[in-house]
């Protein structure tokens, strides 16, 4: 203990040549359009290429450079401007800087104490976002993930109706009944069996032939639920559904919750950059009346996997939880160490339970500023370091403009693919989710016959292995309710130029001509 455990001179040159790795294989290579998308490589090859057991005995510098540059080479470059495949992709180097930082400083946002800059951060960041949405005041913390996100909604709803629950769990509440829409995201289901409230009862509400939720067909499974002895809670709207993009009526659903007094939560995980654009806001009419939100900027922003918002209309105070005061406090008069009980806000009531260790009441800061306790998390990423970077360096124009630029490139290519032979989309797009299917020749004219739409289904995936073998390009497919397999397009990389859609149109051509 003489010494320190660690070399720190060869730690820093080994992180300056890792350093020039990151920015040639890493950035360079990951956003040049003439390398491929993907290295593809069946999971044994891969796994005999990258050796990847760990053995007693540490490598040498010059083995473990190599590591890092295997890991770039056989990984999937979704900052290509060729990777379409999901609801993310490019890479923005501002954020990909904040995203460095959060890194070195390896940290966790719960205390003041420990992340003063971050936490500052975040609350800022938090407080745009609501503005955003229409809210002059509330609460909210970053989560990992939409999915996160939409279940810590679930949870606070339940707890502001029964504030109970939090202790003695689902035993002594009524049957609940949550609603969705059949284009929403699989988190509420997942949701639902991790709060212990079942997916039973889960209910799932028609949409139109657009994927909208339709609010009548709503009131209906409310009643038809009350009618069979449940407690309706919560509803769930989507704006940006994850495959066609469709966004749900806000306006009427919240109509219909405020008939019932229900919950209002909108998974705007993906829609919800459309909130930036004095164009595309409209798509979000009604927002301001949900009582919680969910929205990634990490997909049509830019901002890097992985960064998602919580964010709650409730600015309501009240006392914590009487089994989770924190130490030193009590409600009431001063005690101990003179520190009041402090009233708390509906994410801390529900989630706190005030960990002596981390949350002392008698700290010599204002303790509002500890914020760790609105999550169920301890250890969290400071995600909003990144996206506030972003904000530095675009602004609130900048940011509106990449999406605007997102929506102009998603018109470009259906333009382009109308005057083009054998592409049928499958509805015409509302937002940036463009779904089509490809129709080659041999199949052309058949579309009466009955083995039509069976053989149809086996064109995306054949053409889908042939591009990542190929390298060329990467967009994903799936099929929906009475559809057979299509493509679903997403352009959210401001890298993505005319000739990049022009060179996607022509590879689906090539690959699916003789199918």
């Amino acid at each position: 203990l003489e010494c320190p455990g660690l070399d720190t001179a060869a730690g820093e040159e080994f992180l300056q040549e890792v350093f020039q790795i990151l920015l040639e294989e890493g950035v360079r290579k990951s956003t040049d359009v003439t390398q491929k998308v993907c290295d593809w490589k069946e999971p044994q090859e891969l796994q005999d290429l990258l050796d990847l057991e760990l053995r007693s005995d540490g490598e040498g510098r010059e083995q473990l450079l190599q590591r890092c540059r295997d890991v770039l080479r056989f990984s999937v470059r979704t900052g290509h401007p060729r990777f379409f495949n999901q609801l993310f992709s490019g890479l923005d180097h501002h954020a990909l800087a904040g995203r460095f930082l959060t890194e070195t400083l390896n940290t966790s946002p719960y205390t003041y104490e420990v992340a003063p800059v971050l936490v500052l951060m975040e609350e800022q960041v938090l407080a745009k976002l609501r503005e955003l949405v229409g809210w002059s005041s509330g609460d909210g913390i970053f989560a990992p993930g939409g999915s996160m996100s939409n279940m810590l909604a679930m949870n606070v709803a339940r707890f502001q109706r029964f504030p109970e629950s939090r202790s003695r769990g689902n035993w002594n509440l009524p049957r609940l009944g949550l609603f969705a829409s059949q284009e929403s995201h699989y988190s509420i289901l997942k949701g639902a069996a991790l709060l212990g409230i079942g997916t039973d009862n889960v209910h799932l509400v028609r949409t139109d032939e657009r994927g909208k939720m339709i609010p009548e067909e709503l009131e209906k499974e409310i009643q038809r639920v009350k009618a069979e002895g449940s407690e309706p809670l919560f509803v769930c709207a989507t704006s940006g559904t994850t495959v066609l993009g469709a966004f749900d009526p806000l306006d009427a659903i919240a109509d219909v919750c405020a008939r019932h007094g229900l919950w209002l939560h909108v998974d705007a995980a993906w829609g919800g950059s459309a909130l930036l654009s004095s164009r595309l806001r409209h798509l979000l009419a009604g927002i301001h009346r949900a009582d919680s939100v969910t929205w990634n900027p990490h997909k049509l922003l830019m901002v890097g996997l992985q960064c998602s918002a919580f964010l709650l209309r409730d600015s309501s105070v009240g006392a914590p939880h009487p089994e989770f005061v924190p130490l030193g406090c009590l409600p009431g008069p001063l005690i101990n160490f003179g520190a009041p009980c402090p009233s708390q806000g509906l994410l801390q009531r529900c989630h706190g339970v005030g960990a002596s260790y981390l949350f002392q009441r008698d700290k010599f800061y204002d303790v509002s500023l500890d914020t760790g306790d609105k999550s169920p998390q301890c250890g969290r990423r400071a995600d909003g370091l990144k996206l506030w970077i972003l904000w530095k360096a675009l602004g609130t124009r900048g940011l509106a403009q990449r999406v605007e630029r997102a929506f102009g490139a998603t018109r470009y290519l259906l333009e382009q693919m109308k005057r083009r032979e054998g592409f049928q989309l499958v509805m015409e797009p509302e937002f940036i989710n463009l779904c089509f299917w490809f129709i080659p020749p041999s199949l052309r004219g058949q579309e009466n016959s009955l083995e039509f739409w069976d053989k149809l289904g086996k064109v995306a995936p054949a053409i889908k292995e042939k591009m990542i073998r190929r390298g060329s390009m990467m967009v994903g497919y799936q099929p929906q309710g009475s559809h057979v397999n299509f493509f679903r397009q997403i352009i959210t990389n401001p890298a993505v130029t005319r000739q990049d859609l022009d060179f996607f149109l022509d590879e689906i051509q090539e690959l699916g001509w003789d199918l």
